[in-house]
């Protein structure tokens, strides 16, 4: 087991009816801005909560911000939050919301160009106090201290961490999740599989009890996925996921362990290009990435079949049909897992393997995840 320090300062606050405790939980003379999306908060009654929890608040509004948040929405709200003199953010919504908001919680601390800590996130390092209204289950920023960003003038997608950037408290309700549409909660099904996967599947460390936790994760996940891609307003059923994906990337599974994200770098670039759901770049991704890499993620491959899908024979049977289980599980819940699928072919492969011998990466728990690799794991999904 590796050596670690953790800690996780945000505060859970979980169940039906838990919006109304905002007004407790915020300072009394915050200047809030309230972040959100594209309206749905209005239309399924979680707008009239938050601003019924905070009557009589001093709070300015910014709307719109995009699935996968653009940066220069995001540097509009940095702008507005100034004038109005805001000294405490409230996201209202989905991960992209609520990465958004970090963004612009740092930004507000960052003297120079925003641009510039997507680009060297070692410059993160302020942030003004955020909280979070989660409304969609999937990415777990609710409890951690990264983001993502889009840049589409570049066709870039940057992922930065922040250590004051955690939300200091977050609510979740899951029954706000009743009124989502299907889609998305499938996207924040792969997502949350592919979070613990990126943090389980690398090599063995002798981990034990992070092992049986990222293996209880994803075992909830199978039982769970089908279920909710039939119906999403049995309460427990969604409040399991909805923890579920929480604990899949608050950082309580990486203790002590390696990690990989190499999946999660390679689908950012699919959405940069071609605008995909990020849950269906990881769910085309990461079948390749298992087969690829099978030599260097034998042992876990194995125990993972076995262990959460129950796979029987040699270990070689059992590390094939760890990623035939993986391939059905996504495909199972209606997810296209394959690039010709969604019209994406070798055009795309070589503007990625470019862009990553550009940057210099080599990606995954040994940095064995150079371009050449690349290549191969997205030809292997054509």
């Amino acid at each position: 087991m590796n050596n670690f320090t953790f800690c996780n300062p945000t505060r859970l606050i979980f169940g039906k009816g838990t919006i109304a405790r905002l007004a407790d939980e915020i300072p009394a003379d915050a200047r809030i801005m309230m972040t959100y999306g594209g309206g749905s908060i209005r239309r399924n009654g979680v707008y009239d909560q938050v601003m019924a929890a905070l009557r009589g608040r001093s709070v300015v509004e910014f709307g719109g911000i995009e699935p996968n948040p653009e940066y220069a929405t995001l540097v509009r709200a940095i702008e507005l939050a100034r004038v109005e003199g805001v000294d405490f953010l409230l996201a209202v919504g989905g991960g992209s919301v609520i990465d958004g908001t970090k963004f612009i919680a740092t930004g507000l601390k960052y003297e120079g160009d925003p641009w510039d800590f997507l680009v060297d996130p070692s410059r993160a390092v302020d942030a003004v106090p955020l909280a979070t209204v989660l409304t969609l289950p999937a990415t777990g920023s609710e409890m951690n201290n990264g983001a993502v960003v889009s840049r589409r003038e570049r066709n870039e997608k940057l992922a930065f961490h922040n250590p004051k950037g955690y939300p200091v408290f977050s609510v979740l309700d899951p029954e706000v999740c009743y009124s989502l549409p299907g889609r998305q909660v499938v996207n924040g099904i792969v997502d949350s599989f592919a979070h613990t996967l990126e943090q389980y599947l690398t090599f063995d460390s002798q981990s034990m009890v992070m092992d049986r936790w990222a293996e209880g994760l994803l075992q909830t996940l199978v039982e769970l996925g089908p279920k909710l891609v039939e119906r999403h307003d049995r309460y427990d059923e969604v409040a399991n996921f909805m923890l579920t994906a929480t604990m899949a990337l608050n950082g309580f599974i990486a203790m002590g362990v390696p990690q990989d994200w190499a999946t999660h770098m390679i689908g950012h670039e699919l959405t940069a290009l071609h605008g995909l759901d990020h849950g269906v770049t990881l769910a085309i991704v990461y079948p390749g990435m298992m087969r690829v890499m099978r030599a260097e993620k034998f042992d876990k491959l194995v125990q993972y079949a076995e262990r959460v899908w129950g796979a029987t024979g040699t270990p070689e049977q059992k590390a094939e049909a760890a990623v035939a289980k993986t391939e059905e599980f996504f495909r199972g819940l209606g997810v296209k897992t394959r690039l010709s699928e969604h019209g994406i072919g070798e055009e795309t492969i070589d503007f990625i393997v470019d862009r990553f011998r550009q940057r210099g990466w080599a990606l995954g728990e040994r940095r064995l995840v150079t371009p050449e690799r690349v290549a191969e794991i997205l030809r292997d999904r054509l």
